[in-house]
């Protein structure tokens, strides 16, 4: 089972917008594809960190002209920062735009955690499908 947190905008209530789900841990996605996966998010500020990170290891690299192994280990360390770190960015970024964090939901799936979090408080679900 999966962690989830729930952030919930309620002026509008629109369940595209303002219901979001967050996956704890480690985001494989953000692994492979930091600054993409920020830009998806649009967390503008976090992809423009990630690229600024992912830049300043270019040039180190460069400058220090590291073997091939070190130059991996550098860039595999620096992505599981990120990845990390990555759904923690995320929560800081919803908070600044108007979401509170209203719950901690266990479930299989995002799907099974909307479900279940709805669940416990049917006349949000009502509030959402209007």
């Amino acid at each position: 089972m999966r962690h989830y947190t729930v952030h919930l905008r309620r002026h509008g209530l629109d369940p595209d917008r303002d219901l979001v789900l967050v996956k704890e841990g480690f985001s494989w996605p953000a692994f492979f594809f930091s600054v993409l996966w920020a830009l998806w998010h649009r967390l503008w500020l976090v992809a423009g960190i990630f690229f600024l990170v992912q830049l300043a290891m270019s040039l180190i690299l460069a400058v220090w002209m590291l073997d091939p192994v070190a130059a991996i280990a550098m860039s595999v360390g620096t992505a599981l920062i990120l990845a990390y770190a990555a759904n923690d960015l995320w929560r800081w970024a919803l908070e600044r735009l108007g979401f509170v964090e209203t719950a901690v939901v266990a479930a299989d799936d995002r799907d099974g955690a909307e479900r279940r979090f709805l669940d416990g408080d049917p006349a949000l679900a009502v509030d959402l499908r209007r």
